[in-house]
């Protein structure tokens, strides 16, 4: 008997799976009056929640500023802006690196400038000083804010820049840049020669 009972559940569960398959084939019909309006209830509904405060954070907003307060902003970031172009960009021209003579160990001396005049400090880095700040400062001029020193190097290709305010990495401007890039800044080039092939 109780066979015959589960094979009666089978066979009605199976008639109830049919009928359902049958339903889901039916063709949906749908109002489209009815869908569209719902649709745009839900599109004009105004929004609520974190919608609600993103929408507010997207809205135009009016601020009103005094023309002295506009004033005093934009002269400083006028200053701001020339100062800091001032600060990195070398206000005069200078030459390349030019060897001046040379040494008791017979490595000619280059002597290296570089125009800062709103530094504090500015060093000579590179591949003939383990590209140590504190290894070869520079001097600052009386006035024109032009930094220089006079370094015996050994001929061959070297690569070097400089640090200044102990921060500011900046190749030469006055010479070629080298191809790729050292501590992740760029370099400057120069080749000494050697004394003895002249």
């Amino acid at each position: 008997m109780r066979q015959h009972d589960d094979l009666d559940a089978m066979d009605q569960g199976d008639e109830v799976l049919e009928r359902v398959v049958e339903e889901l084939r039916r063709p949906l019909r749908v109002n489209a009056a009815l869908f569209d309006a719902r649709v745009m209830d839900e599109v004009l509904r105004p929004p609520s929640g974190l919608r609600a405060r993103i929408a507010s954070l997207t809205q135009p907003r009016t601020f009103r500023v005094s023309p002295l307060v506009a004033l005093a902003a934009g002269l400083l970031f006028a200053v701001t802006a020339v100062g800091s172009v001032l600060y990195v960009l070398p206000s005069t021209p200078h030459a390349a690196p030019r060897v001046a003579a040379r040494s008791a160990i017979n490595s000619p001396i280059v002597q290296f400038g570089f125009a800062a005049p709103h530094a504090s400090s500015v060093a000579l880095v590179g591949d003939f000083n383990n590209w140590d700040p504190k290894a070869t400062p520079l001097r600052a001029a009386s006035t024109g804010g032009v930094w220089s020193v006079e370094v015996p190097i050994q001929p061959g290709r070297h690569l070097y820049a400089f640090v200044v305010d102990g921060t500011v990495w900046r190749p030469d401007p006055a010479a070629p840049k080298a191809s790729g890039e050292d501590f992740g800044e760029p370099n400057s080039a120069l080749t000494v020669a050697d004394p003895g092939m002249r």
